[in-house]
């Protein structure tokens, strides 16, 4: 490999990392000119989450996956699992071995994994140095949008376990003892809906309802309790209308919400995307040329694909929203009290060795020993595939904490500290031009010949 191939690269995967960072930039632009605030943003992000990015999952994966391809998304699958379960263990540790705060365990097991990475390789295939990649007759573009579909598919299980297991790995240690739930009230169930929580709260930034959000003052659940601890409950959840909740044991509680949180609609897209792949003849009527029987092809797939395309800057716009507005928040919340809070250099910095070095290091290096001992057998024969896995769990923490700590009892204090760690992370972020071309560099590497 010459210095000249290396370095032309490494300023082609920094321009695709710029890109990004600009687009983030433009929505804080958007926010101090007054042309966008944090009421549009959640509004964006609700919108971006209930209908664009499941159209882009179902359109993506719909088109990518078939029979003869379904292996290769149960090992996206199965990485994904993986990454997320390797991060868990880190952040658990971090906070209970070495006194970080318990929020660092969502710092690091979520990351950025759709608005981001979609953008980054967007940009990547315009700077044309993903070409060393194809290893077939298809075109770079071919190649990028089955890439785009390998990422989706690890952002669906991100998406699934943020908020069904974010919120809980935050203020836990302040959760109320047992006794606390014998002690439930009594409610009509007629009258489901009253109660109110507040309106402000009821949009995450890039993700579904929480508990806390549905079931108005239920919080504090533990992850892994012996018994479930909830506080008390104003209102039953509305997917439960002829049951009253209180009747129910504590840990059913528990689980119900659990696994009601993995129901969202970036999971739906997914599922159907997933249907009609696997199904020859709604592959063709969805996906084929109308001359060879591509009966929604030209209006309803093309719509939904107009739509899905909506969903990559516009939560990178979002984030940059949100950034401003934290800022402007934590600026005017020191100003009124007198006091600055000082950043927390040491988690910051944990948080980002792991998420820009300790993550590309691995991933880089499992994945390309993976194919070069299994002769590319385990993991397939796509090197984009294989770029695309060395990417997925690295990049700065996702923009959804900020709503994590919302839906939590965390205080204002640790909403401004978070707020500083993504600044300062996505701030840095081009930084993974580096992993960038470790990973187009391990990835030619381990094509055969």
């Amino acid at each position: 490999m010459s210095s000249s191939g290396l370095v032309s690269s490494l300023l082609a995967a920094v321009q695709a990392s710029l890109s990004v960072l600009l687009v983030i930039s433009y929505g804080g632009i958007a926010a101090r000119l007054g042309l966008l605030d944090s009421k549009n943003g959640k509004s964006i992000s609700k919108i971006c989450v209930k209908m664009f990015l499941p159209a882009l999952l179902l359109v993506k994966i719909g088109s990518e996956l078939h029979l003869g391809s379904a292996h290769r998304y149960l090992i996206i699958l199965a990485w994904a699992f993986i990454c997320h379960v390797i991060s868990f263990v880190i952040g658990v540790g971090a906070h209970l071995l070495f006194g970080f705060p318990d929020w660092i365990t969502a710092a690091i097991m979520f990351n950025n994994t759709t608005s981001y990475p979609l953008l980054l390789i967007q940009s990547l295939d315009e700077t044309g140095i993903l070409k060393d990649l194809i290893v077939t007759n298809e075109s770079t573009r071919e190649a990028i949008e089955r890439a785009k579909s390998y990422f989706l598919v690890f952002a669906t299980v991100s998406s699934c376990l943020t908020f069904a297991v974010g919120p809980r790995l935050i203020d836990t240690e302040h959760a109320p003892e047992p006794d606390d739930y014998k002690s439930l009230p009594s409610f009509s169930e007629e009258n489901p809906e009253s109660g109110s929580s507040p309106t402000n709260e009821e949009t995450a930034l890039l993700g579904p309802p929480t508990p806390r959000q549905r079931l108005g003052s239920v919080t504090q659940i533990t992850f892994f309790p012996s018994k479930p601890k909830f506080t008390t409950i104003d209102r039953h959840p509305y997917f439960i209308p002829r049951i009253k909740w209180r009747d129910l044991s504590p840990r059913t509680q528990w689980w119900l919400l659990f696994f009601y949180d993995f129901l969202n609609g970036p999971l739906l897209g997914a599922v159907l995307g997933v249907i009609i792949g696997l199904t020859p003849a709604l592959h063709r009527a969805f996906f084929s040329d109308t001359s060879e029987g591509g009966i929604f092809t030209a209006w309803l797939t093309e719509s939904w694909k107009s739509i899905g395309s909506l969903f990559v800057p516009l939560p990178l716009v979002v984030a940059g929203i949100s950034l401003y507005t934290s800022y402007q928040e934590s600026k005017s919340l020191s100003e009124g009290s007198g006091s600055s809070s000082s950043l927390p250099w040491l988690t910051i910095t944990f948080i980002l060795v792991i998420r820009f070095i300790v993550w590309p290091v691995f991933s880089i290096g499992v994945i390309y020993a993976l194919v070069k001992e299994g002769k590319g057998g385990l993991l397939g024969d796509d090197p984009m595939m294989w770029f695309a896995m060395m990417l997925m769990p690295t990049g700065p923490p996702a923009m959804k904490l900020i709503t994590m700590v919302q839906v939590s009892d965390a205080g204002v204090e640790d909403e401004r500290k978070i707020a500083k760690v993504l600044t300062i992370s996505y701030i840095i972020s081009p930084l993974l031009a580096f992993t960038v071309v470790g990973s187009l560099r391990a990835s030619q590497a381990a094509i055969p010949g």
